[in-house]
């Protein structure tokens, strides 16, 4: 008996014998397309799990960004601040008694 004759016997053998056990294969077949959708879900929640911390750390950045706009705004808002500005810049005062005017609406 040669190499060939054994390989031939052997295929036939295999098939005839997946021929035998229909539930068998189908059963091998979707235990391998089960542990194929396992291993896509693993890899999906990898990603979706690498994607958020990237999210959060941008959220956390634009969190201590909007703080510091925050103070900067408190900071360039002072009266004080406006009111030397004002008068520097523009030469404004604050009038006196005499030179106010009040208008009265009938």
């Amino acid at each position: 008996m040669s190499a060939q004759d054994t390989n031939f016997h052997l295929v036939g053998f295999l098939f005839t014998d997946l021929a035998r056990h229909p539930v068998r294969v189908l059963l091998f077949l979707s235990l391998l397309v089960s542990a194929g959708a396992v291993i896509l879900a693993a890899h999906h929640n990898r990603q979706a799990s690498i994607a958020l911390e990237r999210l959060m750390q941008k959220k956390d950045l634009l969190d201590v960004e909007w703080r510091n706009l925050i103070l900067e705004q408190s900071a360039l808002t002072e009266h004080n601040r406006i009111e030397n500005l004002v008068s520097k810049q523009l030469g404004m005062r604050r009038p006196d008694a005499n030179e106010e005017v009040v208008v009265r609406i009938k």
